[in-house]
């Protein structure tokens, strides 16, 4: 049965860990963020052989299980003498892995740009440079944010596949707490909650972000 004092004698030591759950989902997040834009620019290369190469690598990641992919960068990178934590290595997994989605999304955003824009820029004189920030990438951005934010929320909830390498984030702080105690219920049960309470909000933040975003689209379509 539910027991009201351990469950809040685990407290601290769940919300000591939190910190580490949050830092791996935003720094995989800035890396797959940065990732993904390279990836989308590789698959729109007018060079075939770059092109090509991308494509085989973001299906061939996207078509294998997260967990997976961080077994082999666990135990497969020291063999070739590259030796990372296992914070270190989570991060670059879930980088890696969510990378290949927002890559996708980069594209869609691309893909949606209006021709005219590109014309104009090239009418404008603007290098390729100026044309894809300028002009480009922030009319690609903006649309798709919400789905950013969508993958940020997954991401964050995919945590948990990191204690398997022996990350001590929340699950597994869980698993020990509940490996010492012979109490799982309490563990398991406030680690489903912290989750909940911490993704549900953001949720809705970025429900309100892609209204807002709607919105503006729609007042420029007018204005214009």
């Amino acid at each position: 049965m539910w027991n009201w004092d351990f469950a809040l004698s685990i407290l601290p030591k769940l919300f000591d860990v939190i910190g580490i759950t949050i830092s791996a989902t935003l720094l995989g997040f800035v890396m797959a963020a940065i990732l993904g834009l390279l990836f989308a620019f590789g698959r729109r290369s007018r060079f075939k052989a770059l092109s090509l190469a991308t494509a085989g690598i973001v299906e061939f990641i996207r078509s294998t299980p997260l967990l997976i992919q961080l077994y082999f960068l666990y135990f497969a990178l020291p063999f070739y003498g590259i030796e990372l934590s296992a914070f270190t290595i989570g991060v670059l997994g879930l980088g890696v892995h969510y990378s290949t989605y927002l890559s996708e999304v980069y594209r869609a955003g691309i893909n949606d740009v209006p021709r005219g824009q590109w014309e104009a820029a090239t009418a404008l004189n603007f290098s390729k440079i100026q044309t894809w920030m300028r002009i480009v990438l922030p009319q690609a951005i903006r649309p798709v944010t919400p789905m950013l934010g969508n993958y940020l929320i997954v991401m964050f909830k995919e945590t948990p596949l990191l204690s398997t390498i022996t990350v001590v984030e929340l699950m597994q702080t869980a698993k020990i707490i509940g490996s010492q105690s012979f109490r799982y219920l309490e563990a398991f049960t406030i680690v489903g909650l912290l989750f909940l309470l911490l993704s549900y909000p953001s949720s809705l933040l970025f429900r309100r972000l892609e209204i807002r975003l709607n919105r503006q689209v729609q007042r420029k379509g007018v204005g214009m």
